[in-house]
């Protein structure tokens, strides 16, 4: 079971739960099935997501010996592919049949739409004739699905409507959910060119990779200044002045600012950590600036 735990990458975890969080203080409702629903969908895709990936580079020759970070279930041998791809469809499927409550319960044209787009990027991203992580297409999928579609998504099976606040902050937190990917394949560099997996940090090579992670975090906490600037222009459009809570999150920011640049290899192992941290501080910060200003 330790094995299991471990393929699920627990840690990965908190990029599909905190929009859903935030999402939820956004709304103008709360339903609690709902929001266990919306919980289920983000944890089964996020964990169906890494089994998938698992099984298609491990299939694929993608994760080596060589390769850093959490261990990989096929490439070890420590389970079968054909095991590891019923784990990915039974997570896969758990939130399909959240989703498709969720659905019922609100618009389900859109919702199923919608859902459909989020299982089909889940297998295409590592799997498929042309997984789009080797197109260097990755960054910009998490940005869509682990944060506006995420924040904003969960906000609207709330009480169907999604307030701009969301995806103001669905926005912030897909940028921090792009810089954790883009740690990931800094780290990841070797290996993922030695096989041919060209991600965009492959492309673009270590030195710009490293300066597209301080962009994401620094745009992360640009864009929540800019929606309570666009609020106090017009209350409509922008985010409530309680977002501002989130800068405080900035401190966690700067330990791995200043190690992105020079840390290669396991070194950058508490990049990725202390990334996945300012996610998380950063997104339970909004989601109080938001229950603030609905008690204010």
């Amino acid at each position: 079971m330790n094995v299991w735990l471990a393929g699920a990458r627990p840690r990965t975890l908190g990029a599909g739960l905190v929009p859903v969080v935030v999402g939820a203080a956004a709304a103008d409702t709360f339903i609690l099935w709902r929001f266990v629903a919306a919980v289920i969908v983000a944890l089964g895709l996020q964990v169906g997501v890494n089994f998938a990936n698992d099984f298609f580079d491990g299939i694929r020759g993608v994760d080596t010996p060589e390769r850093l970070g959490p261990r990989r279930l096929v490439a070890t041998g420590a389970a079968s592919p054909r095991a590891v791809l019923v784990a990915a469809l039974i997570a896969i499927g758990a939130a399909g049949f959240a989703g498709l409550a969720l659905a019922l319960a609100t618009e389900p044209l859109l919702i199923l739409f919608v859902g459909a787009l989020a299982l089909v990027a889940a297998f295409a991203y590592s799997g498929g004739p042309r997984p789009y992580a080797g197109l260097g297409l990755g960054e910009v999928m998490v940005f869509l699905f682990f944060g506006l579609m995420a924040t904003a998504g969960t906000a609207f099976v709330m009480d169907e409507r999604a307030p701009v606040a969301a995806w103001w902050c669905g926005a912030v937190l897909g940028l921090l959910a792009v810089a954790i990917l883009v740690a990931n394949n800094l780290r990841d560099i070797p290996t993922d060119a030695a096989t041919g997996k060209r991600t965009l940090a492959v492309r673009l090579g270590e030195g710009r990779t490293r300066t597209l992670y301080r962009a994401c975090v620094v745009a992360a906490f640009a864009a929540i200044v800019a929606g309570v600037v666009v609020y106090i222009i017009d209350e409509r459009a922008g985010l409530t002045q309680w977002g501002l809570v989130g800068l405080v999150a900035w401190v966690l920011a700067i330990r791995p600012m200043d190690t992105v640049g020079a840390a290669a290899g396991a070194d950058l192992i508490p990049v990725l950590t202390g990334t996945a941290a300012l996610h998380a501080a950063t997104g339970f910060l909004l989601a109080l600036g938001l229950v603030l200003a609905r008690a204010t």
